[in-house]
């Protein structure tokens, strides 16, 4: 009896996604966010995303000094530290004006200087996490990947300047507004800071958006590497509970 002929097998390889553009990474973040990080396996740009938080934070900035004025922010600003507040307030009338004054342009000219300190913090936050991923999780991925990461997986918190961008042009009070915290999103919005700057900064760092952009930099590490879902969790949760409680505290102690 003769043998059944062995079919050849085939060598024709996996297809493969195909590239997405810039414009399309940054819709997929929201809708299909595996789709974009493991796209930034292929190329690792993140100019789209930072480019998009310059252009709406120079907008909210600019929209919250012709709607309300740095001097009413850096004025909401004292109140929520009254240890400052009091220093300002054993001055002079013309000395505590001229103080009034340095303050205000120093409230306007960090503002409009947001992206470059939030682009050091990602260099600070990726180079935390890659360590992380790399050393203890023996995660496959680069560095420059993992800035991509946690650039992509703040696009949340552009959406969110838009949404204070607009809730400022709607009329928002005045007296309430403050940068660190322009919307109700978290339970700190709706405490006063100077009752208990702990627990204040505690409650603001448990904020929507920022529980979303966690979520996207655990599926992103997922996605590049072979770190399973619960471990990525594991670390990026961790990471920020003991940035935030660091914080805090320092917060507080300054206060």
């Amino acid at each position: 009896m003769a043998a059944a002929p062995v079919l050849p097998t085939s060598s024709a390889p996996t297809p493969q996604p195909a590239p997405l553009s810039e414009a399309a990474r940054v819709v997929d973040t929201f809708i299909a966010p595996s789709k974009t990080f493991t796209d930034l396996k292929r190329s690792a740009a993140w100019w789209a995303p930072f480019l998009l938080l310059v252009i709406v934070s120079t907008a909210f900035v600019y929209t919250v000094g012709l709607k309300i004025g740095f001097r009413r922010v850096t004025e909401n600003q004292l109140q929520m530290s009254p240890r400052q507040s009091a220093q300002l307030d054993s001055m002079s009338a013309d000395d505590r004006e001229h103080a009034m004054q340095q303050r205000t342009t120093g409230t306007k000219f960090v503002s409009y200087l947001i992206p470059v300190v939030i682009l050091i913090f990602w260099v600070i936050i990726t180079a935390v996490l890659f360590a992380t991923f790399k050393f203890a999780a023996g995660a496959d991925v680069s560095f420059k990947v993992s800035f991509a990461i946690v650039v992509y997986s703040a696009l949340p918190q552009v959406l969110k300047s838009l949404l204070a961008t607009a809730s400022v042009l709607a009329g928002m009070n005045a007296d309430s507004f403050s940068f660190q915290n322009p919307l109700a999103t978290n339970l700190g919005y709706f405490m006063n800071p100077a009752n208990g700057a702990f627990l204040y900064s505690l409650a603001s760092a448990v904020d929507i958006f920022m529980i979303w952009t966690l979520v996207l930099t655990a599926i992103g590490f997922t996605c590049v590497s072979k770190v399973k879902a619960g471990a990525s969790y594991a670390i990026v949760f961790g990471w920020w509970a003991l940035i935030t409680i660091g914080a805090s505290a320092a917060g507080a102690a300054l206060s």
